[in-house]
């Protein structure tokens, strides 16, 4: 698959951090400026016709504003520094100058039109384009990338296809259309593909050797690479207490400060999941070659031995650059069996030395986070079967099972170890921050549970009072809404040098050491520590400055959110398709989301969610209840609100876009439309008359 833009300039960069930025006579003041690449210092590097052939060194923007990325535009005030490299800085963003589109084809008898996958905010944006095929044979229903050429400032833009995807019924179509929407880097250049083929497995050397230790990898059965092995040790130490190491793949070996791999794994900053691919942050050979912890081989990684106190507090530590040899690549599911009496043929011989001491850690752990106070939500995660023919044959909630709690926990402890090791010395590090939720969002928050007769302090601010207040829930399909609400109360968790802490997790310092592989934050964490802690081959390390951490932070904490937004389209998207055949069909669901022009319902099982629009509901004129969240019939007084049990019949799925339809036929009503009823009947009859709007026409009267 092509590159996306945000490829474009990795390819050219020259060596030499200042030569980049080309002398030139005294700039303007001010220019549109837009940003064209990552340098191998992790700066924004810009363009602009104000002047031509110059680099522009993009500084970060004042006042905290969310950083740039490349393909932005933005109007910045431009400067030059002593060596008269030119400088520009933030002063008001630009919209995004589309040159490429990704669509679905559809004819109208010779011609063709291509209607975007992707919404956009622009209202002046058409939803259909004329479409020039090029040289591609293409057909009614194929998703396409295109190139738009705007010509006139305010004519229609025209698009020419460039790449054919695959038909939009075809699953495999969706990961690369998504990729190609969201500029996902997704071929590496020739120069960082050379660093990876070349890369080889180093010897022990000044490492500690490791590899009569039985470390495991536990991992879910579609994992691609493994970074992390774990053990216990079954024996407590002289105080009562315990310990455990967490070795993680050596990645800072491999990718070395401002090479042509560093270059590219900042620009993408995460690998992005999908059900049926990955699009890594690291070539391959990486991946899942040099830096991927397969069972009976020797591995480089950095490994962290933990010592807790009887009552599982992290009292020491110690950091080394290792080489392992794991005893197994286990599943979730594998170990589970195993500490439930299911052992199997791998499992059984590592039962007793390997995987009831990790049991054991774990249940020291849980106990320790329980008594710290968590927030711990009750959210499904839903994952995509395919056969192997890539087709979607069902759409399940993945298990949460205790082997995944056992792993998260001692991949917490690694975590919190690598951000202590660098604060308690007051050095540098990149946080993994959650700050406090904004008093705004915990009003809204009061308000919705007060509707719900749910009890809730408007003082409570520690996290452990979210997850009492969810205990307290005994309905689930009820206790899975609220989680919902309560997710969207607390503030978004990114990456900077400021140290926050961890509100969810109730910790004061914590960072991401775990994942080298897929993000690049964690390989900045182990540059710092490599340097600081004085390991083995200390030239891999790096001692990162405030300002260029707060850079990073900036950059993979965007590069996070668009790798969110990208599998949560894809998860979209892939739902659509495997609901596209049944049309017409009844499920059952409930009420999760209540607006102006419609209610959210989410059906049980395949967790699809879709929107039955306003207009569907009956033969009266709805009005929204934003107090109760609801929406009532201003005439009638039916009421839906959130919670309610709905029985919907699939009216229409787009799977372009990954949306769906729905027409309740039955439904019961759930507290907050229980409310919204009684208030509806207290009003009296001038309300429900004639100072409501007239009803709208159509639809079945409901009572």
């Amino acid at each position: 698959m092509r590159r996306g833009r945000s490829d474009r300039g990795s390819r050219d960069r020259s060596t030499g951090r200042r030569n980049r930025y080309e002398r030139t006579g005294t700039p303007p003041g001010m220019a549109a400026v837009e940003v064209t690449a990552i340098d191998d210092a992790g700066e924004l590097v810009g363009e602009s016709p104000a002047v031509p052939g110059a680099a522009i060194r993009v500084l970060d923007a004042d006042g905290g504003e969310a950083p740039l990325e490349v393909g932005d535009r933005a109007l910045m005030r431009l400067s030059t520094d002593a060596e008269g490299a030119i400088e520009g800085r933030l002063f008001r963003r630009l919209s995004r100058i589309a040159r490429e589109i990704v669509g679905i084809v559809e004819t109208t008898g010779d011609t063709f039109f291509l209607r975007p996958s992707r919404r956009s905010a622009d209202r002046d944006q058409p939803t259909r384009l004329k479409l020039d095929p090029g040289d591609l044979t293409l057909a009614d229903g194929d998703m396409v990338r295109a190139e738009l050429d705007r010509g006139r400032p305010l004519a229609q833009p025209r698009a020419r296809a460039v790449e054919r995807l695959g038909s939009s019924t075809d699953p495999a179509a969706i990961a690369l259309s998504i990729a190609a929407e969201l500029e996902l880097p997704t071929v590496f250049g020739p120069e960082a593909l050379a660093v990876a083929e070349r890369a080889t497995q180093p010897e022990l050397g000044e490492r500690t050797d490791l590899r009569d230790l039985s470390l495991v990898t536990i991992d879910g059965a579609d994992a691609r690479d493994f970074d992390d092995a774990v053990w216990a040790d079954p024996e407590p130490l002289a105080d009562g207490g315990f310990r455990a190491v967490v070795a993680i793949a050596d990645v800072a070996h491999y990718v070395r400060p401002g090479d042509p791999l560093d270059r590219e794994a900042l620009e993408r900053g995460n690998s992005v999941y999908f059900p049926d691919r990955v699009i890594p942050m690291l070539p391959e050979a990486l991946s899942n070659g040099l830096c991927s912890l397969r069972p009976d081989e020797d591995r480089a990684s950095i490994a962290v031995e933990l010592f807790f106190d009887a009552n599982a507090v992290l009292k020491r530590w110690r950091f080394a650059r290792a080489l392992i040899r794991s005893r197994a690549r286990l599943t979730y599911e594998q170990v589970q069996d195993a500490a439930d009496g299911r052992a199997d043929a791998l499992t059984a011989p590592l039962l007793e030395s390997v995987i009831r001491p990790l049991y054991a850690v774990y249940e020291k752990l849980a106990a320790a986070r329980r008594k710290r106070g968590t927030i711990e939500l009750e959210l499904p995660e839903r994952r995509v079967l395919l056969d192997g023919e890539g087709k979607v044959i069902d759409i399940v909630q993945r298990q949460r099972l205790a082997s995944h709690m056992l792993v998260e926990e001692l991949m917490i402890a690694a975590n919190v170890a690598a951000a202590r090791a660098l604060a308690d010395k007051k050095l540098p590090c990149l946080f993994r921050v959650h700050d406090k939720p904004d008093p705004v969002r915990l009003e809204a928050l009061a308000q919705y549970l007060e509707r719900l007769s749910i009890g809730w302090s408007r003082t409570a601010k520690k996290p452990g009072d979210f997850t009492r207040m969810l205990e307290r829930i005994t309905e689930p399909s009820l206790r899975e809404q609220v989680s919902g609400f309560v997710l969207r109360a607390q503030a978004q968790a990114l990456y900077q040098p400021d140290n926050l802490g961890h509100f969810g997790l109730n910790l004061r310092h914590y960072a991401h050491f775990t994942s080298p592989i897929r993000r690049y934050s964690d390989l900045v964490v182990h540059r710092l520590l490599i340097h600081h802690e004085k390991l083995a081959g200390t030239e891999d390390g790096r001692a990162y400055d405030v300002e260029q951490l707060d850079r990073f932070g900036k950059l993979v904490s965007a590069t996070e959110r668009k790798a969110v937004q990208a599998e949560r389209q894809a998860l979209a998207r892939y739902t659509a398709l495997y609901m596209a055949d049944k049309e017409g069909a009844q499920f059952t669901g409930r009420v999760i989301g209540v607006q102006r022009f419609g209610l959210f319902v989410v059906l049980e099982g395949t967790g699809a969610e879709g929107l039955v629009p306003v207009s569907t509901l009956g033969d009266d004129a709805f009005h929204f209840d934003e107090q109760h969240q609801a929406l009532v019939g201003v005439r009638y007084g039916d009421t839906f609100g959130l919670g309610d049990s709905v029985t919907v019949t699939l009216t229409d799925v787009d799977i372009v876009i990954g949306q769906l339809a729905f027409r309740i036929e039955s439904h019961e009503r759930a507290h907050a439309a229980e409310l919204a009823r009684a208030a509806w009947a207290k009003a009296g009859p001038m309300r429900k008359g004639r100072h409501m709007p007239a009803p709208r026409r159509g639809g079945r009267r409901r009572r």
